[in-house]
């Protein structure tokens, strides 16, 4: 697949990219790089190779969810700088 500097120029164009002539070259031998690539790798008999999602199995290394007891308000609420003995206290963001 050939990539011209035209479609390079034409793409960077509805990026709104200001590309010099010699820049739009040098992408289009790039991409045509990659794209030659591609099709390269594409000519490779891949029909016995099972599709993964991940390169290696792994294992959800998560706990087991436990139902807990959380701490009561007034001990949460003594750690903090400012309260007002419903919440914590901060400072306007806007």
């Amino acid at each position: 697949m050939k990539i011209t500097p035209q479609e390079v120029s034409h793409v960077a164009d509805l990026a709104r990219l200001h590309m010099s002539q010699e820049e739009i070259d040098a992408m289009a031998k790039q991409l045509d790089d990659i794209l030659t690539y591609v099709a390269k790798l594409n000519e490779l008999d891949t029909g016995s190779i099972v599709p993964t999602t991940h390169a290696i199995s792994i294992v959800n290394a998560f706990r087991e969810d436990e139902v807990k007891l959380s701490l009561e308000r007034e001990k949460t609420l003594a750690n903090a700088p400012q309260q007002n003995s419903e919440s914590f206290v901060v400072p306007k963001v806007i």
